[in-house]
């Protein structure tokens, strides 16, 4: 009677239980919670990076550097299909929509920089930096919470 336990024990080790597929709403609103916190690392990086600004006094202007990207993004993004059902377990896929969307973002993003913020064009080379960090911050954000869906779907 023994040896029939632990052969039990030993399959009910070896089932583990998985995470189940996540619902397509929530994934949505996850992508949207990290898309925006994207942006935010970038300008949090950038503004303590150059000193501008430090401590809990810093957040206003935080969030003021990051609505330019935060708008370009969420302007493009829907209409690029970045919150398709089709996308969210399919990591090659999401990648590359990711890419392809922030072009025209990015675009839109040093435009409204220019004149909301820096009144006028913004540095070429602010906008190189801020076109390659974005999306690489977005590709790191993006690709991962794809693999994890599609890990979900297929239960392991």
């Amino acid at each position: 009677m023994p040896v029939k336990n632990e052969a039990n024990r030993s399959s009910t080790a070896r089932k583990r239980s998985y995470p189940a597929e996540r619902p397509y709403r929530q994934s949505v609103i996850l992508l949207v919670i990290g898309d925006g916190m994207c942006f935010l690392i970038f300008s949090i990086l950038g503004t303590t990076s150059h000193k501008e600004v430090s401590g809990l006094a810093s957040i206003p202007y935080i969030i003021w550097v990051a609505l330019p990207f935060i708008a370009g993004w969420f302007l493009v993004a829907p209409f690029i299909g970045l919150y398709k059902p089709e996308l969210m377990a399919a990591p090659r896929a999401m990648a590359i929509r990711t890419a392809l969307a922030w072009i025209p973002a990015w675009v839109i993003a040093m435009v409204l920089r220019g004149i909301f913020y820096d009144h006028g064009v913004p540095a070429s080379t602010f906008m190189l930096i801020a076109f390659f960090f974005n999306l690489v911050i977005l590709e790191v954000w993006r690709w991962p919470f794809a693999l994890n869906n599609l890990a979900r779907k297929r239960g392991a």
